[in-house]
């Protein structure tokens, strides 16, 4: 019997690489592409303890004749759509490179997945984000939220998972949106609030940075694990029909109680280091996300295995392994 081949777009940020993991474990043959210029302090060690069992072509969601030629010869099962300019505060300072790859690369991977591989299954990760200002009466989001999002990140993915909806309609494909809410791992860019943090605890312990620069330490986000959160893009794709699935733990905290947590794990106290600076709150704030995921719990039989005290904690061993690893060398 053949091997499932799998087509991953970001196969090289955080969801792409545990993703890749996950499906390399099931006996996938897994495909992906890269831009030439994707850069990170992590994302070159992402992939390298199973790079050489992957096979990885440079290409952007805005080319869509290469994206084309490289469906063409692949002829995938499962298309996995996860490329994306993906940090919303930074979406205020590029807002026309975040429609354009957020927005219109979704549609030119569908039109890609139409002409060239349309009887494969094709996954598009959406986001909470979409959500806004909306919650619901009960003070949760859900799949029947109304959408009002609140910055050009949020707006571009409402696009997304419109397109997607209506690709699935109008050509009868298996095009399925995962509205995730924010999960997290050792692999995130420390641009993202969650590493920025645990990166910084970890320097201030061994005493090479003084303090800690955030935004908004008062909003409050559902955070999970991606490794958890892949398991679930897998598992939507695995079902005779396609749909629309909210991924959440159903928990929220916020970036104080965060800092608390990670820098109390080094028996220090957030509010000696943490400072707050205007330059990274953004131009309309949004306070508050929290998934309902009883959708995908009931209907699929997904559970996230991480809690958010083992997540963080694991990013925060993460850093102490690497500075203790670096002192070492």
């Amino acid at each position: 019997m053949s091997k499932k081949k799998a087509f991953i777009t970001g196969i090289n940020g955080q969801d792409g690489s545990y993703l890749s993991e996950y499906l390399l474990e099931l006996g996938y043959d897994v495909h992906g592409i890269v831009r030439r210029n994707s850069t990170s302090e992590n994302q070159s060690t992402r992939l390298e303890h199973f790079e050489s069992n992957i096979k990885t072509y440079y290409g952007d969601l805005l080319d869509q004749g290469g994206i084309e030629r490289i469906l063409d010869a692949i002829q995938p099962d499962e298309v996995y759509n996860i490329a994306a300019q993906s940090h919303v505060r930074i979406s205020f300072d590029i807002p026309q490179f975040t429609a354009q790859t957020n927005a219109i690369g979704v549609l030119n991977m569908l039109e890609a997945h139409r002409r060239c591989c349309p009887k494969a299954k094709f996954y598009q990760a959406s986001s909470s984000e979409m959500f806004g200002l909306t919650v619901d009466e009960d003070n949760y989001q859900r799949e029947t939220t109304a959408m009002n999002p609140v910055s050009p990140y949020g707006c571009a993915k409402v696009f997304g998972y419109n397109i997607v909806r209506n690709y699935r309609r109008a050509y009868g494909l298996h095009a399925t949106n995962g509205i995730l809410f924010n999960h997290e791992s050792p692999r995130r860019g420390t641009n993202f609030v969650t590493n920025k943090v645990a990166k910084a605890a970890a320097r201030i312990k061994l005493g090479l940075q003084d303090e800690l620069e955030l935004g908004n330490m008062d909003s409050y986000r559902d955070w999970g694990h991606s490794w958890d959160y892949v398991r679930a893009m897998h598992l939507m794709l695995q079902q005779e029909h396609p749909g629309d699935w909210v991924v959440s733990t159903g928990e929220t905290h916020s970036v104080r109680q965060m800092c608390d947590l990670v820098f109390g794990y080094h028996d220090l106290d957030y509010n000696d280091y943490v400072v707050q600076n205007p330059k990274f709150m953004r131009p309309e704030e949004l306070p508050y996300l929290r998934g309902d995921s009883t959708k995908i719990r009931t209907e699929l039989g997904w559970l996230p295995k991480y809690t958010f005290k083992m997540l963080m904690e694991e990013m925060a061993e993460h850093w102490v392994n690497f500075y203790k690893a670096r002192n070492s060398a």
